[in-house]
């Protein structure tokens, strides 16, 4: 077995074992446990490991790094739901965020526990603004 991808959180890890198992790719989730009990260990690990058997290896990895926004797009686009628009300046460039998970890992650090919440949500690339909610 081979590590063919590492991921910060297990639930991504499942999501790239399902786009494998659908391929016909067998493959195994290792060091989930670990993370899902301490998730402020998962860079000190190298995250949870997606393995693949050496034979598997190049296809797994095509199948990992290919994208299908596209395809994804077209669908929404079919389908009628509107684009994503930040509600301070009505940029459509927007991306994935989480905000005060740098806080939150210091204080356990100095502490040894957690006493921020963080907040997942969207940041502008455009103005820089955070929504929870778009």
């Amino acid at each position: 077995m081979i590590v063919v991808a590492r991921f910060s959180f297990p639930h991504e890890a499942h999501i790239a074992k399902a786009n494998l198992e659908s391929a016909g790719i067998e493959s195994f989730i290792a060091d989930e446990h670990t993370v899902n009990t301490q998730w402020l260990y998962s860079n000190a690990i190298g995250g949870v490991r997606l393995m693949v058997s050496e034979e598997d290896l190049e296809e797994a990895t095509e199948i990992l790094s290919s994208d299908f926004s596209e395809s994804l797009g077209t669908h929404s686009e079919a389908i009628g739901e509107k684009q994503d628009l930040c509600p301070h300046c009505g940029s459509s460039n927007l991306s994935a965020h989480t905000k005060g998970k740098r806080p939150a890992f210091l204080v356990f650090i100095l502490l040894g526990f957690p006493l921020f919440f963080y907040k997942q949500g969207y940041k502008c690339n455009q103005c820089g603004e955070f929504s929870e909610k778009l």
